[in-house]
């Protein structure tokens, strides 16, 4: 105990000097514009450097920078289920569906194509790069649209809409998998077929009934409590308690068996029908600015220094994958449907992958070497870096070039 009490000070000492490092980096990103999330995943895997060396990450600062990462990718998530639309998703879904399922489709097989067949990766491995590379990070190219003032074009609207439809599968997918891994790995392929239906029919009813218990708070709890704690909390209070509602839900989804990640988004989704009364407070911006680094850092501690020689050129080969799968993905359908200017658009926006891709890639890296190796993980990560460096570029480009009709 006294051995912990007395490291306990350099534990503290590193968290708050990552805190200001990531914040400077941050800073110095977007005058650059640059998504931030690269300087955190560099953050993180400079402090994981430095301890192959020096060895001052005990056991004690790894325990909370994993904490710290579990209440930044809460946060995360529980911001991407808040900032979604989905009475305006719904109203816009049948035009949406059919570049979303193109988009998923194509941009999955693809993944898992490059990694089972090209990289000639293990089955499950494979699958979880397949999954992840469905995903799209929306913030990255939707900063750009809005710096364009563009985004209220019709395609800047398709694009929001896709992208809304890709976290919920997204989301779906990681629950299936993490369901799916452990039997595809004990089940020696014997009757594989029966026993991954069962399994998948099984957790698509948990995620329902979890879905609907989320409906119904949603619609006959939600606007009552923001209303009561706001008549008796002042200042950030209301926008405390609506966090500790996040963080309860995100508990419950994870003590069902899902992930907290799932949880948290659900609990985002349960008070988008209000987002004022969470985002109204700025001291929510606060709490997030604060935390959600920890999610990109605790990836970049994840990152093994010794697997990056074999993790480059792994990451090249998914890299073209992701970006030859959300061209021709989503690409496709939106020539098909919206046009050409549309299409040459919608493609680039799509390419960047981040949050929900790397919040499957880090759970799967927790299930262990046979679920996600260090390579692949470190390659992934690579894939999310590049991304969201070149999808700004190539798309800021795009849209002075050929500027969307309005």
């Amino acid at each position: 105990m006294m051995a912990t009490a007395e490291a306990l000070p350099l534990v503290i000492l590193i968290v708050g000097a990552t805190v200001i490092v990531a914040i400077l980096i941050k800073a110095t990103l977007e005058r650059l514009a640059l998504p931030a999330l690269i300087g955190f995943m560099a953050v993180g895997f400079a402090v994981r450097l430095g301890d192959s060396y020096w060895g001052f990450m005990n056991d004690q600062a790894q325990s909370i920078f994993d904490f710290l990462a579990e209440i930044g990718l809460i946060c995360l998530l529980f911001r991407v289920g808040l900032e979604s639309n989905l009475a305006g998703l719904l109203r816009q879904l049948r035009r949406a569906t059919v570049v979303w399922v193109g988009d998923v489709a194509v941009s999955g097989l693809v993944g898992f194509a490059a990694s089972y067949y090209l990289l000639g990766l293990p089955l499950i491995p494979s699958l979880f790069v397949g999954s992840a590379l469905t995903a799209t990070s929306v913030g990255i190219g939707v900063r750009v649209w809005q710096d364009r003032k563009a985004l209220g074009t019709p395609v800047g609207e398709l694009l929001l809409d896709v992208a809304e439809m890709d976290d919920l599968s997204g989301i779906v997918l990681m629950a299936l998998l993490f369901a799916v891994a452990p039997v595809l790995r004990d089940s020696g392929h014997v009757s594989l077929g029966p026993m991954v239906a069962e399994t998948c029919g099984w957790v698509l009813g948990r995620l329902l009934a979890f879905g609907a218990a989320c409906v119904v708070f949603s619609r006959y709890v939600e606007k009552r409590l923001t209303d009561f704690t706001r008549r008796i909390e002042r200042g950030p209070d209301p926008m405390i308690t609506m966090v500790g509602v996040a963080f309860v839900v995100a508990a419950l989804a994870s003590l069902m068996g899902f992930s907290v990640a799932i949880g948290a988004f659900f609990a985002g989704l349960v008070f988008s029908r209000d987002p004022a009364a969470v985002k109204m407070e700025g001291s929510f911006d606060a709490l997030y600015e604060l935390f959600y680094p920890f999610f990109f850092i605790g990836i970049g501690l994840g990152m093994a220094p010794a697997s990056l020689t074999g993790a480059v050129g792994l990451g090249l080969v998914l890299l073209a994958a992701g970006i030859v799968g959300k061209v021709a993905g989503a690409g496709t359908p939106t020539l098909l449907t919206a046009g050409r200017r549309s299409a040459l658009l919608m493609s680039p926006s799509m390419i960047p992958r981040a949050e929900v891709a790397m919040v499957i890639m880090l759970h799967g890296r927790a299930m262990g070497d046979w679920a996600v190796p260090d390579e692949v993980f470190s390659g992934m990560a690579l894939v999310s870096a590049v991304t969201c460096v070149l999808s700004p570029v190539a798309l800021g480009w795009m849209l002075k070039r050929y500027p969307p009709e309005r």
